[in-house]
């Protein structure tokens, strides 16, 4: 609460003074502030707060509520008068006063009529220091009378004519609003040629036809009631003139005829108001509503001027087709004559209407409430206008104040009452009436005098919270009388605030016209009268202003597709803002297209509808920032194939919060290229210690474009950011602002200390050292510490300059040592290291192990043990042991070339282990060394082992030569790794028939120095598998494997089949000619019918024109009597054996005569025989599509020579 005093500031004199807010004893208004710590004991006369309205028109229906509510100290009494004489409501039953209220209830409900309390009301409401009164308050209830019963007789009239429908409602309180309806309650149309008048009739300049209607029906509506009455309804019938013609003939005349001039075109006349001029007289403040409705045909258009000014332009208003002219606030400046001039084609008139603005009291100065200490002077001035002038009166404490108690304080001048040196007893409530025959006002004003110590008001420690840049007001908030002096101080021992840069307010609000970042602090109000002092102490915080740092842009979308807006907000760290998006000034739609983020409003498949203007309204509880663009919605082109690319780099890199150790670090990012951003990527670049290196500081998602920071002391940090999308990385954005962080002591020591010797004598110490980063600060050092583990010494430190090692000298060998290494700089040491381990330098061991013995596990495999060596001997870490081993060699190889010695090395303290891979029936050799970091110690004695002997090798070739009709001879060469000794080899075989099936196996022993060996009584013509392998008394080797086939025919050869493997030649020696077997003989003829069945039935499908295989190949070739019979065609190569699937090779087959030429055994068919191609051509095309042809394994053996006999033939047509 505050003392409601004219805010305007007061300069003092020239000079920095104390800047001191006198306020003046003699003032124009002054309220007491209701604050409930000063009414606890601050008397106070009434006032008047509540009332009815002076005419109150009250409902019959409901209770009578009169209001009269009222303030003071004490709490006021109440009391009414009616019609000028005291109302007791104790003696009426039905009126009752609420508590603490001088508020009426006058309950009708339950009985009584409203009209038994009709009259003139007037509240009075006082206590010890005076009276005030209300208004007079004309009770009247309201009235909603029906129409008057009325005959209403059909009018007819010709097309036309004017018509005016009366409406005439009855006499309400208030009065009705009036509408013109038809029976479906709708309302009638309204045009310039028909509308309705001021007064409720309807009006038409001229009739047509389809005004015709039995349902014009005038209502008036009682708003007060809420009731509607109805007037009857009017019946209006337009006829043309032929059909008025008609209905009068018999009765008129022919001169008396309607002719054209029936509905003959006619100038403008008015309907209302009537003659040539008029009077017009309104109060001022009300609306001054003139009318004028003409008749004619064509429809007249009304205009209005007013003949000596214009037209109020902001106040005057054209109502109903512009025959209403509407001034509203009307005041004395708006009288003089208005003319409205009707006009159509024909004519015009105009009628002038001559306006008299009346004006009932209204004020220039009511008077205000005095608060006066004892002994000072003061006024209270009532000032009034109106036409006619009012007259102005004075009451005390409502009573008029020529009858009242005579106070020698007061000196009544007309429209002033002057008040000098008052007392106690001059306290009292006037009363000014001002009234004239239009109306009057009646104000209320106490004089209260008081001797009251100043009191601040406003509360102690109030905080207030400015933006930079703008004003900033204190509050002080006081009462006190006499009226205290104002005085404000900065800080706790500050001055008084002088006026050259602060500015006071007569209500005590100190004004700090513009606020900045120092006028941060506390203010202390001190307030002071001849009574006493009062102060209070505020608080002023300035906050940094909101801003939109990436506004929303100008966008062109396409009907269908996407827009994003951005509204990026910068704001105050202590602020919260929220971010609101407009459309048109309008809310956003309620529709799910549009969806709004912390920074983005996107809004979705965008219409037409959606074009606009989008605003982001960034408000916090301090202040309020703005952006718009506008979004324009276009149709749809052929969209090119959208660009997709990694993202734009981010820009706009600001540095905010900058603390010793973090830092808050945003951007804005680019454009994502169509793809969208997944990460942004955060480098730092060290300009102190490493300029024009960046790091890996940190990554955000890419939603964020805010991130805090740790920071290192004594780092000269720049930032950038990369985006990151689908499609990679973008280009680094430029580098932000430098923020150069304080020096500190090192947070961290070296890593990976070591203690290591380089030589027997020595401890070389080595650490990974800080690098400029991590120094923390100037002058970085590190502390060396060192001692020996077993011992007793104390540590021995040295600091030494930034280096990675240290070497301490004259060490004992091998001597394990704690070691510890602290990083410090100018301003302080890092944490106490941790302690490590070391050892001083390494020496080779003295001692070889021993007791070296070997146990041999089989033919490969040996297990070696040993005794471990002292520990104190190996004078350095152990790494294990080392074991040599080589085979010896003959005396012959020994001289080609050096021993080769194998090795083979053994982790850490292990005393056994095996030697694999050794060869069998072999004389080894081997010593042992321990091993330390330094190197071997002296080897073992040898120790000799043999090992037994193994199976053997395969042997390493067989061959299968010189094959005849009944044998076969095998040649090989021995094992080439025997072994061991060899005791014999082993040959098995069986035969493989034509079906690939395998006979009964023979098991051959063979000696050991034999490496050929010959096959007898074998079968002729017949396909052989042979196994064989070597044995040593260890067990038998791996087994080599071939096949072969005797022979059938001196002229062929038989070979080892693969073909690759080779075959020696050999000569048949015997043949055998089964062409006069009887067995074969039937065969034959068996297979020579089948052919001549075929060839038969070849014939007639050929002869038909039908389609088999054998056709097919012969329409593929022009003439397939004359194509030749080539050793690899498959018409010819499918009449092979049916074990042999493979094309025939040279000299595979034997010419029809069945005559072996030796010297032409390499030939091929085709030079067997002329008739060969013609003999079986066709047979043979058709045989060899038809025959059955199995897959299986190539027959090695048949590639060689066949038997010169019939059953060539055979196997070739099987």
């Amino acid at each position: 609460m505050q003392l409601k005093i004219m805010p305007k500031k007061k300069p003092l004199s020239a000079g920095r003074v104390p800047l001191i807010l006198l306020l003046c004893q003699m003032i124009s208004a002054l309220e007491v502030p209701l604050d409930p710590k000063l009414l606890e004991d601050l008397v106070q006369p009434p006032t008047i707060t509540q009332q009815s309205p002076k005419d109150y028109i009250i409902d019959p229906r409901e209770n009578i509520v009169i209001q009269c509510e009222a303030k003071g100290k004490p709490p006021p009494s109440f009391s009414w008068t009616r019609n000028g004489t005291h109302f007791d409501i104790d003696k009426d039953p039905l009126v009752t006063m609420k508590p603490d209220s001088g508020t009426l209830i006058i309950n009708i409900m339950s009985e009584g009529k409203a009209e038994t309390y009709e009259g003139v009301y007037q509240c009075t409401a006082r206590n010890e220091r005076g009276a005030a009164v209300s208004n007079n308050i004309v009770v009247r209830p309201s009235r909603s009378p029906l129409w008057t019963k009325e005959k209403l007789e059909p009018i007819i009239l010709r097309n036309g004519q004017s018509l005016v429908l009366p409406c005439r409602p009855p006499i309400g309180l208030p009065p009705p609003i009036i509408f013109w309806m038809d029976n479906s309650f709708q309302r009638l149309p309204q045009s310039e040629r028909v509308s309705q008048g001021l007064n409720g009739d309807l009006y038409f300049s001229n009739v047509l036809p389809e005004d015709t209607r039995e349902d014009y029906i005038c209502y008036a509506r009682f708003n007060h009631t809420q009731t509607i009455q109805q007037k009857q309804p009017i019946s209006v019938k337009v006829i043309s003139v032929d059909e008025l013609n008609d209905t009068i003939a018999a009765n008129l005349s022919d001169t008396e005829f309607y002719g054209a001039k029936s509905n003959r075109e006619r100038p403008p006349t008015f309907l209302t108001p009537e003659g040539n001029a008029s009077n017009k007289e309104e109060l001022r403040g009300n609306v001054l509503s003139l009318e004028c409705i003409a008749e004619g045909l064509p429809t007249p258009i009304i205009y209005w001027i007013k003949e000596d000014g214009t037209l109020p332009m902001n106040r005057t208003f054209y109502r109903n087709f512009q025959k209403t002219l509407q001034i509203i606030q009307v005041s004395e400046a708006d009288s003089g004559n208005y003319q409205c001039i009707a006009k159509n084609a024909l004519g015009a008139i105009h009628h002038t209407i001559s306006v008299t603005v009346k004006a009932a009291p209204y004020w220039i100065m009511a008077p205000q409430n005095l608060v006066l200490s004892p002994g000072e002077d003061g006024a209270l001035i009532c000032r009034a206008n109106g036409n006619p002038k009012p007259r102005i009166s004075w009451l005390s404490n409502g009573v008029p104040i020529e009858i009242a108690p005579d106070d020698p304080s007061r000196k009544i001048d007309g429209d002033t009452i002057i008040f000098s040196n008052v007392q106690e007893r001059s306290s009292a409530v006037y009363q000014c009436n001002a009234s004239n025959e239009y109306g009057y006002l009646l104000a209320n004003a106490f004089v209260n005098v008081l001797a009251e110590p100043p009191r601040i008001l406003t509360s102690a420690n109030t905080l207030y919270q400015v933006i930079a840049n703008r004003p900033a007001f204190l509050d002080c908030a006081f009462f006190g009388s006499p009226l205290p002096t104002i005085e404000w101080f900065k800080g706790a021992k500050g001055s008084a605030l002088g006026e050259d840069v602060y500015g006071l307010h007569e209500n005590g609000t100190l004004e700090i016209p513009v606020a900045q970042k120092e006028s941060t602090g506390t203010y202390t109000c001190v307030a002071r009268n001849k009574l006493g002092m009062a102060k209070n102490e505020v608080n002023l915080e300035i906050k940094d202003p909101t801003r939109i740092i990436k506004q929303p842009e100008y966008a062109v979308v396409q009907r269908g597709n996407t827009v994003s807006f951005e509204c990026k907000v910068k704001h105050d760290h202590t602020l919260i803002p929220t971010v609101t998006w407009l459309k048109d000034n309008c809310e956003l739609p309620n529709d799910g297209r549009f969806t709004v983020d912390k920074d983005h409003l996107v809004v979705a498949e965008v219409s037409d509808d959606d074009g606009g203007t989008y605003t982001c309204v960034a408000n916090t509880t301090l202040d309020s920032v703005s952006a718009s663009a506008v979004l324009s919605v276009v149709a749809p082109t052929p969209t090119p194939a959208p660009i997709y690319d990694v993202p734009n780099p981010p820009f706009d890199l600001e540095l905010t919060d900058q603390l010793d150790k973090s830092v808050q670090l945003s951007w804005t990012p680019g454009d994502d290229n169509n793809s969208p951003i997944t990460k942004f990527i955060i480098e730092y670049e060290d300009a102190m210690h490493e300029a024009g290196l960046w790091h890996h500081q940190t990554e955000v998602p890419g939603t964020q474009t805010t991130a805090q920071l740790k920071l290192s002391p004594y780092v000269n940090y720049s930032f950038r950011v990369m985006a990151e999308n689908s499609l990679g990385r973008s280009l680094p954005s430029e580098a932000s602002e430098q923020y150069l962080t304080k020096a500190a002591e090192p947070d961290k020591n070296p890593m990976t200390v070591e203690g290591l010797g380089s030589e027997p004598d020595n401890l070389v110490i080595t650490w990974k050292p800080l690098n400029g980063f991590e120094s923390n600060g100037p002058g970085l050092q590190y502390k060396v510490s060192w001692r020996q583990k077993d011992g007793d010494d104390e540590w021995t430190s040295v600091v030494v300059a930034n280096v990675s090692k240290y070497i301490v000298s004259g060490t004992p060998t091998f001597v394990p040592y704690l070691i510890k290494v602290q990083a410090l700089n100018d301003v302080g040491f890092a944490p106490e290291p941790a302690v490590v381990m070391g050892h001083s330098g390494e020496d080779l061991p003295m001692v070889a192990p021993g007791n070296v013995h070997v146990n041999v596990v089989n033919s490969t495999l040996a297990e070696v043990h040993w005794d471990p060596v002292p520990l104190k001997s190996i004078r350095g870490h152990l790494q294990g042991y080392r074991i040599y081993y080589w085979k010896a060699q003959s005396s012959s190889k020994r001289n080609r070339r050096h021993i080769e010695k194998k090795i083979l090395t053994f982790q850490g303290s292990k005393t056994h282990g095996m030697l694999p891979g050794l060869e069998p029936f072999s004389h080894y050799t081997l010593h042992i060394r321990v091993v330390n970091g330094k190197g071997e110690g002296p080897a073992s004695p040898d120790r000799v082992f043999n090992t037994p002997e193994g199976v053997p090798s395969a042997p390493s070739a067989l061959k299968i030569v010189n094959p005849t009709l009944d044998s076969l001879t095998l040649e090989w060469d021995p094992p080439s790794h025997p072994n061991g000794i060899l005791t014999e080899y082993t040959l098995k075989y069986q035969p493989i028939n034509s079906t690939h099936e395998l006979g009964p196996l023979v098991d051959l022993k063979i000696p050991a120095n034999k490496t050929r060996w010959t096959l007898k009584n074998l079968n002729f013509s017949t396909r052989y598998k042979f196994y064989f392998y070597a044995q040593t008394s260890a067990g038998s080797g791996s087994q080599i494997t071939e096949e072969a086939v005797t022979t059938v025919d001196e002229g062929k050869m038989a070979g080892i089949l693969p073909p690759d493997v080779g075959a020696g030649k050999a000569m048949a020696s015997r043949q055998v000619d089964i062409a006069t077997q009887g067995w074969f003989i039937g065969l034959m003829c068996a297979v020579a019918l089948l052919i001549l069945i075929l060839l038969i039935v070849c014939f007639i499908r050929r002869n038909k024109g039908g389609k088999y295989p054998v056709k097919e190949k012969e329409d593929a070739h022009a003439d397939p009597e004359i194509q030749p019979m080539k050793e690899d065609d498959g018409t010819f190569g499918e009449y092979s054996d049916a074990e042999d699937h493979k094309p025939l090779k040279k000299g595979s087959r034997t010419p029809s005569d069945r005559t072996v030429k030796k010297e032409d055994s390499d030939d091929s068919l085709v030079d067997y025989g002329e008739g060969v191609n013609g003999q079986f051509n066709e047979d043979g095309s058709f045989i060899g599509q038809y025959s059955g042809k199995k897959e299986k394994e190539p027959a090695e053996g048949n590639e060689s020579s066949e038997a010169p006999s019939p059953v060539n033939a055979m196997n070739s047509f099987v």
